[in-house]
């Protein structure tokens, strides 16, 4: 598939600092680091895409407006900093509430999506999560996964499949990506 590479993000825990079922925009906090882990990824030819399950939304613990004011606070701090992210997915579902969909990771519905509406080589791109959820897409689409001990990360990565890194956080993450040294689909 020809396609431009991109990182898939996890956002609680991997992007910003992991608060349970955040619904209050003031509680969004970058993690150390990401808006020059973010800004090396996108001088480097990556699509960056946050892609995040809330089952929060379906557990009515918050609702799709609390979301969506968090979501937009995170976007806005990201291009204040000049890092935008290329767009952003969720999961409002939960199994035991909805059952089962195809959006949830480690389902791959919203990378699928992500893959058609931006042009995306998924076998080109890296997945990059906090939990074990977050990377095992990477095997399903033939990407490359790496889970960050940041969130909860340290309490996944005993059960990290082979073939995923692991690292301490999303500068982490990006060093390795930037030094795997494959050659960016679409950039230039």
């Amino acid at each position: 598939m020809s396609g431009r590479a991109a990182v898939f993000l996890d956002r609680d825990g991997t992007l910003i600092v992991e608060r349970e079922y955040l619904a209050d925009p003031a509680g969004v906090t970058l993690v150390d680091g990401a808006v020059e882990a973010l800004g090396a990824l996108r001088r480097a030819g990556y699509a960056l895409v946050v892609v995040t399950n809330q089952s929060g939304i379906a557990r009515g613990w918050y609702s799709l407006d609390d979301y969506r004011r968090v979501a937009e606070s995170l976007d806005r701090m990201l291009e204040d900093a000049g890092v935008p992210v290329d767009a952003t997915y969720f999961c409002p579902h939960h199994p035991e509430v909805d059952g089962p969909c195809d959006c949830r990771k480690p389902g791959t519905g919203m990378y699928r999506r992500a893959v058609n509406e931006l042009e995306i080589d998924p076998g080109a791109s890296w997945y990059v999560g906090d939990k074990v959820s977050d990377v095992l897409p990477a095997l399903a689409l033939k990407g490359r996964g790496i889970l960050v001990r940041t969130g909860f990360g340290r309490i996944s990565e005993a059960r990290v499949p082979s073939g995923v890194a692991v690292v301490d956080d999303l500068p982490a993450a990006a060093a390795l990506i930037l030094a795997d040294g494959l050659e960016v689909l679409g950039s230039g």
